[in-house]
Protein backbone atom coordinates (compact mmCIF):
# COMPACT_ATOMS: atom_id res chain seq x y z
CA UNK A 1 0.00 0.00 0.00
CA UNK A 2 3.18 2.24 0.60
CA UNK A 3 4.34 1.65 -2.30
CA UNK A 4 1.26 2.72 -4.21
CA UNK A 5 0.96 5.83 -2.87
CA UNK A 6 4.55 6.71 -2.96
CA UNK A 7 3.95 6.01 -6.73
CA UNK A 8 0.64 8.58 -6.99
CA UNK A 9 2.78 11.04 -5.25
CA UNK A 10 5.45 10.59 -7.90
CA UNK A 11 3.31 10.89 -10.75
CA UNK A 12 1.44 13.74 -9.34
CA UNK A 13 4.86 15.48 -8.81
CA UNK A 14 6.47 14.06 -12.04
CA UNK A 15 3.13 15.33 -14.29
CA UNK A 16 3.14 19.03 -13.59
CA UNK A 17 -0.28 18.00 -12.61
CA UNK A 18 -3.14 21.27 -13.44
CA UNK A 19 -5.74 21.81 -11.47
CA UNK A 20 -7.98 22.73 -14.76
CA UNK A 21 -8.54 20.84 -18.19
CA UNK A 22 -7.64 22.58 -21.22
CA UNK A 23 -11.09 21.13 -22.78
CA UNK A 24 -13.95 21.95 -22.09
CA UNK A 25 -17.94 21.91 -23.30
CA UNK A 26 -20.10 23.55 -25.60
CA UNK A 27 -24.07 23.36 -25.78
CA UNK A 28 -24.11 24.38 -29.31
CA UNK A 29 -21.18 23.23 -30.37
CA UNK A 30 -21.49 19.73 -29.17
CA UNK A 31 -25.55 19.55 -30.47
CA UNK A 32 -23.70 19.67 -33.61
CA UNK A 33 -20.25 17.18 -33.32
CA UNK A 34 -22.92 14.69 -31.57
CA UNK A 35 -26.08 15.05 -34.59
CA UNK A 36 -23.22 14.35 -37.24
CA UNK A 37 -21.11 12.16 -35.22
CA UNK A 38 -24.84 9.86 -35.21
CA UNK A 39 -25.49 11.12 -38.76
CA UNK A 40 -22.04 8.99 -39.52
CA UNK A 41 -22.80 6.16 -37.24
CA UNK A 42 -26.32 5.15 -38.06
CA UNK A 43 -26.77 5.14 -41.68
CA UNK A 44 -24.30 2.15 -42.30
CA UNK A 45 -27.00 -0.75 -40.87
CA UNK A 46 -29.22 0.46 -42.89
CA UNK A 47 -26.76 -0.96 -46.20
CA UNK A 48 -27.60 -4.38 -47.00
CA UNK A 49 -23.94 -5.46 -48.33
CA UNK A 50 -24.46 -9.21 -47.98
CA UNK A 51 -23.07 -11.32 -50.93
CA UNK A 52 -21.72 -15.21 -51.15
CA UNK A 53 -18.50 -15.84 -50.14
CA UNK A 54 -16.39 -16.21 -53.13
CA UNK A 55 -14.54 -18.98 -54.54
CA UNK A 56 -10.99 -19.46 -56.41
CA UNK A 57 -9.97 -15.69 -55.80
CA UNK A 58 -6.75 -15.19 -57.32
CA UNK A 59 -4.06 -14.19 -55.51
CA UNK A 60 -2.09 -12.24 -58.73
CA UNK A 61 -5.52 -10.29 -58.76
CA UNK A 62 -4.35 -8.43 -55.99
CA UNK A 63 -2.09 -5.21 -56.03
CA UNK A 64 1.93 -5.93 -55.89
CA UNK A 65 1.75 -3.77 -52.68
CA UNK A 66 -0.77 -5.94 -50.87
CA UNK A 67 0.43 -9.41 -51.77
CA UNK A 68 3.38 -9.82 -50.03
CA UNK A 69 1.06 -9.01 -46.86
CA UNK A 70 -1.51 -11.55 -47.32
CA UNK A 71 -2.04 -14.46 -44.64
CA UNK A 72 -4.19 -17.36 -44.09
CA UNK A 73 -7.13 -17.27 -41.48
CA UNK A 74 -5.28 -17.18 -37.87
CA UNK A 75 -8.19 -17.00 -34.99
CA UNK A 76 -4.95 -16.56 -32.41
CA UNK A 77 -4.41 -13.62 -34.17
CA UNK A 78 -7.60 -12.70 -34.60
CA UNK A 79 -8.85 -13.08 -31.20
CA UNK A 80 -5.87 -11.26 -29.28
CA UNK A 81 -7.07 -7.64 -30.64
CA UNK A 82 -10.23 -7.82 -28.33
CA UNK A 83 -8.17 -7.72 -25.23
CA UNK A 84 -5.84 -4.91 -26.22
CA UNK A 85 -8.64 -2.67 -27.90
CA UNK A 86 -9.88 -3.04 -24.52
CA UNK A 87 -6.80 -1.83 -22.63
CA UNK A 88 -5.90 1.07 -25.45
CA UNK A 89 -10.09 2.56 -25.05
CA UNK A 90 -9.71 2.14 -21.24
CA UNK A 91 -6.38 4.10 -21.60
CA UNK A 92 -8.17 7.51 -22.71
CA UNK A 93 -9.20 8.01 -18.31
CA UNK A 94 -5.09 8.65 -17.70
CA UNK A 95 -5.55 12.47 -18.17
CA UNK A 96 -9.37 13.16 -16.29
CA UNK A 97 -7.38 11.07 -13.45
CA UNK A 98 -4.77 13.09 -13.10
CA UNK A 99 -6.26 16.06 -13.07
CA UNK A 100 -8.11 14.82 -10.39
CA UNK A 101 -5.28 13.29 -8.38
CA UNK A 102 -3.97 17.07 -8.91
CA UNK A 103 -7.11 18.56 -7.55
CA UNK A 104 -7.26 15.80 -4.94
CA UNK A 105 -11.07 15.57 -5.85
CA UNK A 106 -13.55 14.09 -8.84
CA UNK A 107 -13.86 16.39 -11.29
CA UNK A 108 -17.04 15.74 -12.68
CA UNK A 109 -17.13 18.22 -15.96
CA UNK A 110 -13.05 16.69 -16.45
CA UNK A 111 -14.84 13.43 -16.55
CA UNK A 112 -18.07 14.14 -18.55
CA UNK A 113 -16.24 16.61 -21.04
CA UNK A 114 -13.83 13.38 -21.64
CA UNK A 115 -16.63 11.11 -21.96
CA UNK A 116 -18.88 13.09 -24.60
CA UNK A 117 -15.33 13.28 -26.44
CA UNK A 118 -14.47 9.90 -26.62
CA UNK A 119 -17.75 9.00 -27.37
CA UNK A 120 -18.21 11.09 -30.46
CA UNK A 121 -14.94 10.49 -32.01
CA UNK A 122 -15.90 6.55 -31.24
CA UNK A 123 -19.41 6.96 -33.56
CA UNK A 124 -17.27 8.34 -35.95
CA UNK A 125 -14.56 6.18 -36.06
CA UNK A 126 -16.63 3.34 -36.00
CA UNK A 127 -19.41 4.72 -39.05
CA UNK A 128 -16.84 5.76 -40.96
CA UNK A 129 -14.82 2.57 -41.11
CA UNK A 130 -18.49 0.60 -41.37
CA UNK A 131 -19.68 2.99 -44.40
CA UNK A 132 -16.81 2.50 -46.16
CA UNK A 133 -16.18 -1.46 -45.59
CA UNK A 134 -20.33 -1.76 -46.57
CA UNK A 135 -19.56 0.19 -49.85
CA UNK A 136 -16.34 -0.78 -50.97
CA UNK A 137 -16.48 -4.74 -50.25
CA UNK A 138 -13.01 -5.76 -50.20
CA UNK A 139 -12.88 -9.68 -49.81
CA UNK A 140 -10.77 -10.34 -46.84
CA UNK A 141 -7.08 -12.40 -47.66
CA UNK A 142 -7.92 -15.47 -46.39
CA UNK A 143 -10.29 -16.22 -49.41
CA UNK A 144 -7.02 -16.43 -51.25
CA UNK A 145 -6.18 -19.55 -49.35
CA UNK A 146 -7.43 -23.30 -49.37
CA UNK A 147 -6.77 -23.39 -45.71
CA UNK A 148 -9.95 -23.68 -44.11
CA UNK A 149 -11.32 -20.83 -41.91
CA UNK A 150 -14.26 -20.18 -39.59
CA UNK A 151 -17.33 -19.86 -40.53
CA UNK A 152 -19.31 -18.66 -37.58
CA UNK A 153 -16.65 -15.65 -37.34
CA UNK A 154 -16.55 -14.36 -40.56
CA UNK A 155 -19.88 -14.95 -42.20
CA UNK A 156 -21.60 -12.04 -43.36
CA UNK A 157 -18.20 -9.95 -42.96
CA UNK A 158 -16.19 -11.43 -45.15
CA UNK A 159 -16.26 -8.74 -47.93
CA UNK A 160 -15.76 -5.74 -45.62
CA UNK A 161 -11.83 -5.68 -45.12
CA UNK A 162 -11.52 -2.15 -46.18
CA UNK A 163 -10.15 -0.28 -44.18
CA UNK A 164 -9.48 -2.56 -41.08
CA UNK A 165 -11.91 -1.46 -37.72
CA UNK A 166 -10.25 -2.89 -35.53
CA UNK A 167 -7.21 -1.19 -36.13
CA UNK A 168 -9.46 2.01 -36.50
CA UNK A 169 -10.68 1.80 -33.01
CA UNK A 170 -7.08 1.05 -31.64
CA UNK A 171 -5.31 4.30 -33.02
CA UNK A 172 -8.25 6.90 -32.19
CA UNK A 173 -7.77 5.67 -28.65
CA UNK A 174 -4.18 6.06 -29.07
CA UNK A 175 -4.42 9.68 -30.98
CA UNK A 176 -6.66 10.98 -28.15
CA UNK A 177 -4.21 10.21 -25.06
CA UNK A 178 -1.83 11.55 -27.02
CA UNK A 179 -3.56 14.82 -28.19
CA UNK A 180 -5.28 15.30 -24.69
CA UNK A 181 -2.31 14.35 -22.45
CA UNK A 182 0.07 16.46 -24.47
CA UNK A 183 -1.99 19.63 -24.25
CA UNK A 184 -3.33 18.87 -20.31
CA UNK A 185 0.32 18.38 -19.49
CA UNK A 186 2.53 20.25 -22.11
CA UNK A 187 5.55 20.42 -19.58
CA UNK A 188 5.59 16.94 -18.58
CA UNK A 189 8.48 14.44 -19.25
CA UNK A 190 6.41 11.75 -19.91
CA UNK A 191 4.82 13.54 -22.79
CA UNK A 192 6.85 11.53 -25.71
CA UNK A 193 6.74 8.30 -23.95
CA UNK A 194 3.22 8.11 -23.75
CA UNK A 195 2.96 9.52 -27.48
CA UNK A 196 5.44 6.62 -29.26
CA UNK A 197 4.23 3.95 -26.25
CA UNK A 198 0.18 4.32 -27.32
CA UNK A 199 1.20 4.14 -30.76
CA UNK A 200 3.58 1.42 -30.76
CA UNK A 201 0.53 -0.38 -29.01
CA UNK A 202 -2.02 0.12 -31.49
CA UNK A 203 0.38 -0.62 -34.62
CA UNK A 204 0.55 -4.21 -32.68
CA UNK A 205 -3.39 -4.60 -32.92
CA UNK A 206 -2.64 -3.46 -36.80
CA UNK A 207 -0.31 -6.15 -37.18
CA UNK A 208 -2.37 -8.92 -35.67
CA UNK A 209 -5.00 -7.90 -38.05
CA UNK A 210 -2.72 -8.73 -40.97
CA UNK A 211 -1.25 -11.86 -39.25
CA UNK A 212 -4.88 -13.17 -38.76
CA UNK A 213 -5.35 -12.98 -42.60
CA UNK A 214 -8.43 -10.50 -41.86
CA UNK A 215 -6.58 -7.42 -43.57
CA UNK A 216 -4.28 -6.23 -45.98
CA UNK A 217 -1.58 -3.50 -45.63
CA UNK A 218 -3.81 -1.24 -47.01
CA UNK A 219 -6.60 -1.92 -44.65
CA UNK A 220 -4.55 -1.42 -41.56
CA UNK A 221 -3.09 2.18 -43.19
CA UNK A 222 -6.46 3.10 -44.12
CA UNK A 223 -8.28 2.26 -40.49
CA UNK A 224 -4.90 3.86 -38.81
CA UNK A 225 -5.24 7.06 -40.69
CA UNK A 226 -9.54 7.48 -39.76
CA UNK A 227 -8.79 6.23 -36.19
CA UNK A 228 -5.81 9.02 -35.94
CA UNK A 229 -7.60 11.80 -37.76
CA UNK A 230 -11.08 11.50 -35.47
CA UNK A 231 -8.70 11.02 -32.12
CA UNK A 232 -7.07 14.12 -32.99
CA UNK A 233 -9.73 15.97 -34.36
CA UNK A 234 -12.77 15.98 -31.79
CA UNK A 235 -10.55 16.72 -28.92
CA UNK A 236 -9.14 20.24 -30.90
CA UNK A 237 -12.60 20.89 -31.56
CA UNK A 238 -12.96 20.74 -27.92
CA UNK A 239 -10.25 23.30 -26.87
CA UNK A 240 -10.88 26.38 -24.66
CA UNK A 241 -10.61 29.52 -26.56
CA UNK A 242 -7.89 32.02 -26.13
CA UNK A 243 -6.57 34.82 -27.76
CA UNK A 244 -2.97 33.62 -29.23
CA UNK A 245 -4.41 30.18 -30.93
CA UNK A 246 -7.13 27.35 -31.37
CA UNK A 247 -9.87 25.62 -34.00
CA UNK A 248 -12.93 27.45 -33.55
CA UNK A 249 -15.99 25.18 -35.24
CA UNK A 250 -19.20 27.42 -35.56
CA UNK A 251 -22.57 26.35 -37.02
CA UNK A 252 -23.99 29.19 -39.75
CA UNK A 253 -27.28 29.65 -41.67
CA UNK A 254 -25.06 28.76 -44.98
CA UNK A 255 -23.76 25.45 -42.78
CA UNK A 256 -20.55 24.89 -40.48
CA UNK A 257 -17.54 27.09 -40.50
CA UNK A 258 -13.88 25.38 -39.00
CA UNK A 259 -10.93 28.13 -38.63
CA UNK A 260 -8.15 27.95 -37.13
CA UNK A 261 -6.19 30.99 -35.66
CA UNK A 262 -2.26 31.09 -34.64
Amino acid sequence: MKKILLLFCFLIISFNLYSQSVYTLDLKKDIVISTLSLGMFIPPFFINDDQEIPTNLNRNDVNAFDRWSMFPFNHGFQSVRIPLMIVYNSSIIIPPLLISLGNQKFNFDVWLTYAVMFTQAFLFTYGTKELIGRLVNRDRPYLYFDEPYNFSITDGRHNRSFPSGGTAVSFMPAAFLSTTFSQEFPESRWKIPVIIGSFTLSSFVGVTRILSGDHFLTDVLAGAAIGSLYGWLIPTLHRKKNDENGLSFNLTGNGIIMSLKY
